[in-house]
């Protein structure tokens, strides 16, 4: 059977901006408690399955996008990233949001969620200014290469192995989990998404569809081997905004 729902509308830019961005929390919950790391992913893909223009995702957004990526960093307790994505799309350190900065005082959380990145082979410039801050953590795996590990360090950077010859996502929320960030962020790219999905520790996507199509052999959000059986998502909202863009949010379905 099918049902017609009319779409909540996502706004950005309002006159109240922080008060829209408190009451679009409630369409993005957390769990109550929680014993172990719980995994949201944000992504964005055009309405014909790409996951960026020219290389990066931020052509697929807008300001709606925009402002849902700043919610869930609002409400998350680590970002965890791609080297490569952070470094494509000019991540930086996540800083406090006033917005947030009540709520997250009261559940006992940091001012801002820290930076995880995570690389195999640790190809990462040692100026990138995040690397020394103590609020960022690279992830990687004891077969990356030596000298590149100590680069990293010597500029400041904090380097812990998540795994033997690639980094395991169960090692790195094992991690997280000792360091006391059990809301999970994850912002992809396609192949950490994809890592992450092969071991079944995918809790929460929310994916943001863009109005345009892009054509031509883009990598869609999730990249990698087939899964052995389908992973069987169910739909938690559907938000629009004037700008036609569409908001979803998928949970594990068992």
């Amino acid at each position: 059977m099918l049902y017609q729902h009319k779409a909540t509308q996502v706004t950005s830019g309002a006159p109240d901006e922080t008060q829209n961005l408190r009451e679009l929390a409630r369409f993005y919950p957390y769990p109550d408690s929680l014993d172990r790391p719980f995994v949201r992913a944000n992504m964005v893909a055009s309405v014909d399955g790409a996951s960026s223009v020219q290389g990066r995702s931020g052509g697929l957004g807008g300001p709606g996008d925009r402002a849902i990526f700043r919610l869930l960093r609002g409400l998350a307790d680590v970002v965890v990233v791609g080297a490569r994505t952070a470094l494509a799309e000019g991540y930086r350190q996540p800083t406090p949001d006033e917005a947030f900065g009540a709520m997250r005082a009261d559940q006992g959380q940091s001012p801002a969620p820290m930076l995880a990145l995570i690389s195999n082979s640790l190809s990462i410039d040692p100026d990138y200014p995040p690397l020394a801050d103590p609020a960022t953590v690279v992830l990687t795996c004891s077969d990356a290469p030596a000298q590149r590990r100590r680069t990293l360090t010597d500029r400041g950077a904090t380097v812990v192995d998540c795994g033997s010859e690639a980094v395991r996502i169960g090692r790195v929320l094992d991690h997280l989990a000792i360091l006391g960030r059990p809301r999970v962020l994850c912002e992809g790219g396609p192949t950490l998404l994809g890592a992450v999905v092969a071991e079944d520790l995918l809790d929460e996507l929310c994916l943001t569809t863009s109005p345009t199509i892009v054509a031509g052999d883009t990598a869609r959000i999730v990249t990698g081997p087939a899964l052995p059986e389908l992973a069987q998502m169910r739909p938690g909202h559907l938000l629009s905004d004037d700008d036609g863009y569409v908001y979803t949010r998928w949970t594990r379905a068992s």
